[in-house]
C-alpha cells in the first residue's frame, strides 16, 4: 500500500513537472517572437516605452529559459536562478533609464501608430502568457517569479498602449518618456519583489 502511494506521488510529481515544462516552452517561444517585434517597431517608431516593452519581453525570454532549465532541480537551484531573474530585470530597468536620458538629450515625436498596433499585439500575446501561467503562481520560487514577469508584461502592454494614445493625442514625445518612467519604476519594484523572494528561499534551503 505505501510503495502504491509513493508511486502515485513520483507520478504526480512528474506530470506536475512535465506541465511545467510545457507551459514554459510554449511562453518562451512567444516572448522570443514578440521581442522581435517589439524591438523592430521601437527602432521604427523611435518609442522610449516601446524600447521598455522590448527589453521586457529579452528579460523575460531568458527568465522563462533559466525557469525551464530548473524545472525538477533542488529549491537551492531554483533560488539562485530567481537571484538571476532579478538581476535580469534590475537589467532591463538600467537600459530602460539609459534609452530615457539619451531621449531627453534628442527629444522626438514617436510615430503613434506604429507604438499602438505593436503594443496591442504585444498585449494579447503576453495576456495568453499570463493565462498559462496563472495556475503555478503559487508554486515554488522557480514558477512564482515566471509569473511575476508575466504579470508585469499585462501592465507594460496597457502601459505602452496609453504612450500611444496620448503621443496621438498631443502630438508632442513627453508622455512616451512618461510612460518609460512609470515603467521603469515597475522593473525597479519588480527586482525588489523577486530578489526577496529569491533570497528568503536561499536561506531556507540553506
Amino acid at each position: 500500500m505505501a510503495d502504491s502511494c509513493g508511486c502515485g506521488g513520483t507520478v504526480d510529481v512528474r506530470a506536475l513537472e512535465a506541465g511545467q515544462r510545457r507551459v514554459l516552452l510554449i511562453v518562451l517561444t512567444i516572448n522570443i517572437a514578440t521581442f522581435a517585434m517589439m524591438i523592430t517597431a521601437a527602432l521604427y517608431s523611435g518609442s522610449s516605452s516601446l524600447l521598455s516593452g522590448s527589453l521586457d519581453n529579452l528579460g523575460d525570454a531568458l527568465t522563462y529559459l533559466l525557469s525551464l532549465a530548473v524545472v525538477g532541480a533542488s529549491l537551492r537551484a531554483k533560488a539562485a536562478v530567481a537571484v538571476v531573474k532579478g538581476l535580469l530585470i534590475l537589467g532591463a530597468a538600467i537600459a530602460v533609464a539609459a534609452q530615457i536620458g539619451w531621449r531627453l538629450a534628442h527629444p522626438g515625436v514617436p510615430i503613434f501608430e506604429a507604438m499602438g498596433l505593436a503594443a496591442a499585439v504585444n498585449l494579447a500575446f503576453n495576456g495568453l502568457c499570463l493565462w498559462l501561467l496563472t495556475p503555478y503562481r503559487f508554486g515554488d520560487v522557480n514558477m512564482a517569479s515566471a509569473w511575476e514577469c508575466s504579470r508585469n508584461d499585462i501592465y507594460e502592454g496597457f502601459a505602452v498602449l496609453l504612450a500611444a494614445a496620448s503621443v496621438w493625442m498631443f502630438d508632442a514625445g513627453w508622455p512616451d518618456l512618461v510612460i518609460a518612467t512609470v515603467l521603469l519604476l515597475m522593473f525597479l519594484r519588480s527586482a525588489w519583489r523577486v530578489l526577496r523572494s529569491a533570497f528568503k528561499s536561499y536561506r531556507e534551503a540553506a
